[in-house]
């Protein structure tokens, strides 16, 4: 009689690479989404620079643009496991419009600034996605408290709109950065526990556009707050 049966440990080998699969897939996803908002953002200043130029003279237009990235990241997070295809069509136009805006914001700044800034935000966001994958720690209590702290944050930056204070700016990036470094790591161990809860009732393709929404979003703030602080640094045009 074998009291050894292999089952446990193929069924543990097919888990981790259906997982692996899965984490492929979400950052593969996020990456495109970079990647088309950073090729919008380039080619909005250079082939299209009269298109560009005119939509952002309509106030309207200009208005949607700031605003869509928004009302798209709800509208993904509803949408995602009830049509996958539609949600990732969804990140996809909201990357366009993330480059759109992109594109009037590193215009106040050098080449180089925006180069670090860029380089800054990957190699930060890889360094936690990495770390917050392989842990075996639990980040739950960092989620928490990235979260309120980020509220709060928000809070006092539109505060700070109003009071117009460079220093506090220059001093709210580094918070910022700090924030979505911890919030960063976390969301990537959240991947793994989406991916347990949610595989067997959904489409891997809604999971991963959900989750890379996410980690997109991280790596947009994560790159605007370098680009304060690098700008603020003396770097500006």
């Amino acid at each position: 009689m074998d009291n050894f049966s292999s089952n446990p440990g193929r069924r543990q080998v097919q888990d981790i690479s259906a997982v692996n699969s899965f984490l492929t897939k979400t950052y593969s996803i996020m990456a495109l989404a970079v990647l088309v908002s950073a090729l919008t953002a380039f080619l909005s200043t250079t082939v299209f620079k009269a298109a560009f130029v005119a939509l952002f003279s309509n106030k309207a237009s200009a208005w949607i643009i700031l605003f869509l990235p928004l009302i798209l990241s709800f509208a993904i997070s509803f949408r995602a496991i009830r049509n996958p295809v539609a949600s990732f069509v969804m990140l996809m136009i909201m990357a366009v419009a993330y480059g759109l805006t992109f594109a009037i914001i590193c215009a106040a700044y050098t080449d180089a600034t925006v180069a670090t800034a860029f380089v800054s935000a990957a190699a930060v966001f890889i360094t936690m996605a990495v770390y917050g994958t392989v842990t075996k720690r639990d980040l739950d209590n960092i989620g928490s408290y990235g979260t309120a702290a980020l509220i709060g944050f928000i809070v006092a930056t539109i505060v700070n709109i109003f009071l117009r204070n460079p220093m506090i700016t220059y001093i709210f990036a580094y918070i910022g950065v700090l924030i979505f470094v911890g919030l960063t790591a976390w969301n990537a161990q959240q991947m793994k526990t989406i991916y347990a809860k949610y595989a067997d009732q959904t489409n891997s393709l809604g999971l991963a556009t959900a989750g890379a929404l996410q980690l997109y979003l991280d790596f947009v703030n994560l790159f605007m707050f370098f680009l304060q602080i690098f700008g603020m640094g003396g770097d500006r045009r």
